[in-house]
């Protein structure tokens, strides 16, 4: 009975990830859909044939989950940080002092 699905929600975990990635367009968001999907995937698998393959299989999908959300929450810029549009650059700190003389 548990046999399809953990391939059914792998391939829902990919269908979803892109669904998500048309509807929001943020990849960050996409991706930690998908990342969460294909772990429950893997969790399922886990279930169905317990052993030490499953297991190792398993631990390597968080694995793989964790070190790839760092990686993506590290190289975020800041929250409020915006960078100025383009041809709009941020006068220099004092540059309109001029105006106060």
């Amino acid at each position: 009975m548990t046999a399809p699905l953990p391939s059914v929600v792998t391939a829902a975990a990919l269908l979803t990830g892109l669904v998500t990635l048309a509807t929001t367009r943020s990849w960050r968001r996409a991706l930690r859909v998908l990342l969460d999907l294909l772990t429950a995937a893997g969790l399922l698998r886990l279930a169905g044939d317990q052993g030490w393959t499953q297991l190792a299989g398993a631990a390597a999908v968080v694995a793989l989950r964790t070190a790839l959300w760092r990686v993506v929450v590290l190289t975020a810029p800041a929250a409020g940080a915006r960078r100025p549009a383009v041809g709009q650059h941020r006068a220099r700190y004092g540059a309109d002092d001029h105006a106060l003389r």
